[in-house]
């Protein structure tokens, strides 16, 4: 199967605009990565995903402690819902 001379130019426009694409989506990682670092003091996506599973933990405990408290108030009060 031979390409005729436009099929090629077609072609080569094609690997031109996927260079370009692949260029910006890295720009957009790089500028990402920063981010997470200036931001949340990560050095990865790993690192992120276990610092949000903490963070995650963290309000799950104090939506805990709340009910608690809100309980025992409500119980010290005599307050009804």
């Amino acid at each position: 199967m031979s390409l005729t001379e436009q099929e090629l130019l077609n072609l080569k426009d094609q690997v031109e605009e996927a260079k370009t694409k692949v260029s910006e989506l890295r720009g957009q990682e790089t500028a990402l990565m920063k981010q997470l670092l200036d931001d949340w003091n990560c050095k990865s996506i790993k690192e992120a995903q276990t610092k949000l599973a903490g963070m995650e933990k963290g309000i799950e405990t104090l939506e805990i402690e709340i009910k608690k408290a809100v309980k025992e108030l409500e119980e010290k009060y005599n307050i009804d819902e």
